[in-house]
């Protein structure tokens, strides 16, 4: 069964709505969505992020993934991936765990919905780079060109965003072949 579940990524910089649209694509399609791991473990740190941090952080992604994805209903949806670990090591430590770049390849999503810098910033004491979304999403596009990863950029704001999202995952679900019964 977990063959033919789908996995679709909602990435993007901070403060693009990825935990958000996520839980809605999840209701929307009637399955689940893997939380990004390293929200609360990052809450839960007294010093900054260590190099070890990034690793926990990587395990841990791939363990929820792991843990939701026998509970996915033809599709899991996953806010965030792993890639978001290389992200901050390589802007925060010049170099990314060696643990991270050998699962890239080996760990592909079928579609990322890649979301655009086009909300507002929210403050979130989790958030970092207000200053910094354009060289994020920039990274981003980098990021997923070097996996030659599908990917859609999801612009718009409210419902508009939404609907720009369900209708990005319908169109890859009608190209794919409706494989999904569930759906």
């Amino acid at each position: 069964m977990e063959d033919n579940i789908l996995k679709i990524a909602v990435v993007g910089p901070e403060s693009t709505g990825k935990s958000t649209m996520s839980a809605y694509l999840a209701k929307h399609y009637n399955t689940v969505w893997v939380p990004e791991f390293a929200r609360d473990y990052c809450a839960a740190l007294t010093e900054p992020c260590t190099w070890q941090d990034e690793i926990n952080m990587f395990y841990g992604q791939l363990a929820l993934e792991a843990e939701y994805l026998p509970k996915a209903n033809g599709l899991l949806i996953c806010d965030t991936t792993f890639i978001t670990v290389k992200i901050w090591s390589d802007y925060t430590f010049g170099r990314s765990p060696q643990e991270v770049l050998d699962e890239l390849p080996e760990h592909p999503y079928d579609l990322y919905l890649l979301l655009n810098i086009d909300l507002p910033w929210e403050e979130d004491p989790l958030r970092d780079f207000p200053h910094m979304r354009e060289h994020f999403m920039e990274v981003w596009y980098k990021e997923l060109h070097a996996l030659d990863a599908r990917y859609v950029l999801i612009s718009g704001t409210g419902e508009d965003r939404y609907e720009n999202a369900v209708k990005a995952v319908d169109s890859f679900i009608s190209d794919f072949g409706s494989s999904i019964s569930e759906l």
